[in-house]
């Protein structure tokens, strides 16, 4: 039985009524997925409760010392981070879809709302506080929008190494910006760019003070007890669980003793001789309807795109990340509603910008969380921290914070074994790593975001605008057939089978292992294969390389010049030919062009009229008609594309204009088609004669592959050379 294969053309008005009756069943899919709580909320049972509170008391005790720590780097003060920490852990629930993510003040995004406090600041009469609030609402919005309109797609735009360059930048930063408080420097003007206070405080070194006995005692304590529980954890396996809690209470006990001890020295004393945190309010001093100010709105619009690529591109990418870990699916539209919606309310408590939190969401993950209402009991401790405790907070030594930043920042950077694979992948990602964590490291966290984007933009376009592609040549292949012995030990192969048929693998004619065994495409066939979509913005440079390939290759149809001048400028051939010559160039003319079209899963009006263009051209060169074949053709639109075009067939030939969609309609006084049949362009390209019929069906026959209806389409790239080796000029 012989399989033809056609397609249907399906009608308008059947598609619409096919399209009006998904809309119901969308919407209410649409609205019920805003709301993911409900699907697993009525299955809440004790045992999940157990572990939800056992993993959300743990992220507490970590998120409260991060949270004050990362306000401060914010440029606020040390409550608006528990603010922040509150508000996200509180209402993810609702809207995630992740039972790990845990949101929060992070390290870059508060750098990023630090440096813009400092900018604004700086000119006008605006607080810390006001400009948080205000990119948080707005940022909100804009992310809350994304989401709703299902852009999440926006965020594939951005590659990896982009992402990890400006992270790598940002943790780089913060580091350094933590130094002089580590060491309790405080002629340093941290909100200068990185590399200004590098130098400086290097420069005010010898204004060291006590603080750095906390600080560098901290970060050693910090430093050993990873270490010595992972360690230990490898050693005792069966305490694993043990070792792990240990590793986590570390802040925990480092902020408690750090407190203790400065408590102490402050004893009678009217002077702290360390810098202290001092007073922190209690309770949710800041909540209240957020003010907009339009002019404040403009100070800050330029900080907002990078905002919200920030908030997305941090959540999401931890989300799928855990997602994959523990299998279990995530909607990245859905996380990205959540972000939105958590930074949106949170404005009205004071919180300024949070997102996902790559150490926390790992400590929740690790700790044994089951839903996400493991953030809720997170959001529990930060409360009790800032109704209950907040009196103890004022003793905190800075330099213990600083030790805490530069403990969690650094697991952001990237090593040099990520460089050294990035490398190996490709040089160009390797370069947009590198100039966003200079751009970073030299201006600030919103410019390496914006460079880094850049330049992977510029890259995909350059790669979309100068693809790869290939002359294929081919290598034969013997079939045989392969088995092992009973004992699988002795390889037997069988060749006594029918060697009339002969087999091919097509490979690119200068491939680097397989060189010596490539041999060309039968005379006068000549086979190319796109590694990219055939489309507006890589048209033209495809069509040149094919043409100068043919013209290189093969010899022209056109009559030898008989004198001088007669001769093209750019024609180098002799002026007369002898019988020799003329048998020789015969033999090396063109016949057909065989496009393997498994690549190109787009084929827009510019790629196709750019086809068109080349085909007539390749005509002219050849001074005869040339069979075009396409093989592995990847959908029904791309096919259709072609058919349209008068590929399918060829009956037609195209648009005898060579225009298919011109730009400049043609009216009478311009170029006139010579054609003055009645019929269509469409309906006389689409006509398939009986004689290509046999013949295509002829090629496929002999390999028992389904047939497609019209001649010069193909299932595979060996029935698309059988059959153009049969074409004649």
């Amino acid at each position: 039985m012989t399989l033809i294969l056609d397609y249907e053309h399906v009608p308008y008005t059947t598609k619409f009524k096919s399209f009006a009756k998904s809309i119901p069943p969308y919407l209410k899919n649409y609205v019920s997925n805003l709301l993911p709580v409900i699907y697993w909320i009525h299955r809440y049972n004790l045992t999940w409760l157990v572990s939800d509170v056992i993993a959300g008391v743990t992220v507490g005790i970590v998120a409260v010392p991060q949270g004050m720590g990362y306000a401060k780097i914010a440029n606020l003060p040390p409550q608006y981070g528990l603010y922040s920490s509150f508000v996200g852990l509180c209402l993810y629930f609702i809207f995630g879809t992740s039972k790990d993510i845990s949101i929060g003040p992070t390290a870059v995004m508060s750098l990023l709302v630090g440096q813009t406090v400092a900018k604004v600041t700086a000119t006008n009469e605006y607080t810390g506080p006001q400009v948080a609030v205000v990119l948080a609402l707005f940022g909100g919005f804009i992310t809350l929008f994304i989401g709703l309109a299902r852009l999440g797609i926006l965020v594939d735009f951005i590659p990896g190494p982009a992402i990890a360059g400006f992270m790598t930048g940002s943790s780089i930063t913060i580091s350094v910006g933590q130094w002089p408080k580590l060491f309790g420097i405080t002629s340093v003007d941290t909100h200068d760019s990185a590399y200004l206070v590098f130098g400086n405080f290097f420069k005010y070194l010898p204004e060291t003070r006590l603080d750095a006995a906390f600080g560098l005692v901290g970060l050693c304590w910090l430093y050993t007890v990873r270490w010595g529980t992972g360690y230990l954890g490898k050693k005792y396996p069966q305490h694993e669980k043990l070792f792990f809690f240990a590793n986590i209470m570390r802040n925990g006990v480092l902020v408690i003793f750090g407190t203790l001890i400065a408590f102490l020295i402050n004893i009678g004393k009217d002077t702290s001789p360390i810098s202290i945190l001092k007073s922190v309010p209690s309770g949710f001093t800041a909540m209240d309807v957020p003010s907009i100010d339009i002019t404040l709105l403009s100070q800050v619009s330029g900080t907002l795109p990078s905002v919200v690529i920030i908030l997305i591109l941090e959540h999401v990418a931890i989300a799928k990340s855990f997602g994959r870990i523990n299998n279990y699916k995530i909607d990245a539209d859905q996380e990205i509603i959540a972000i939105g919606a958590a930074n949106v309310i949170g404005s009205f408590f004071g919180a300024y910008p949070n997102t996902g939190s790559f150490s926390r969401t790992a400590i929740n993950a690790r700790s044994g969380s089951r839903t996400p209402l493991s953030g809720v009991f997170s959001a529990l401790v930060v409360l009790l921290c800032l109704y209950a405790l907040t009196p103890v907070f004022y003793y905190i030594p800075d330099a213990i914070l600083s030790a805490v930043i530069i403990h969690a920042v650094a697991d952001l950077v990237s090593g040099p074994k990520f460089l050294c694979q990035l490398f190996r992948v490709n040089p160009f990602e390797l370069f947009t790593f590198i100039a966003a964590v200079l751009i970073t490291f030299f201006t600030s966290v919103e410019y390496g975001i914006y460079v880094s984007v850049g330049l992977s933009i510029v890259v995909m376009l350059l790669r979309i605008a100068r693809p790869r592609y290939a002359v294929l040549g081919r290598i034969p292949v013997q079939p045989s057939t392969t088995y092992y012995s009973q004992n699988e030990k002795e390889v037997i192969i069988d060749k006594k089978q029918d060697q009339t048929t002969e087999n091919w693998i097509y490979v690119k004619n200068d491939h680097q292992a397989f060189s010596q065994l490539v041999q060309p495409p039968p005379d006068g066939v000549v086979i190319f294969r796109f590694d990219e979509s055939l489309t507006y913005p890589n048209a033209g440079f495809i069509s040149d390389k094919i043409m100068h390939y043919i013209q290189d290759t093969f010899h022209s149809g056109t009559p030898p010049p008989t004198n001088k001048g007669e001769r093209a400028w750019n024609d180098r051939r002799p002026l007369f030919q002898t019988t020799a010559v003329d048998q020789e160039t015969d033999l090396n003319r063109i016949h057909a062009v065989v496009l393997d079209c498994s690549a190109i899963n787009h084929l827009d009006s510019t790629g196709v009229q750019t086809l068109l263009d080349l085909k007539l051209s390749v005509d002219r060169f050849a001074g005869y008609e040339v069979e075009w074949h396409f093989s592995n053709i990847g959908s029904q639109s791309i096919r259709n594309t072609l058919i349209t075009s008068g590929f399918g067939s060829q009956a037609g030939r195209g648009p005898r204009t060579g225009e298919l969609l011109p730009v400049v309609p043609v009216y009478r006084d311009g170029p006139q088609s010579v054609d003055n049949s009645s019929k269509s362009t469409i309906e006389m390209n689409e006509q398939v004669s009986s004689k290509d019929e046999e013949k295509a069906y002829a090629t496929h026959f002999d390999r028992g592959l389904p047939v497609d209806r019209y001649p010069f389409f193909h299932w595979d790239l060996e029935d698309a050379v059988r059959a153009a080796s049969r074409a004649k000029f």
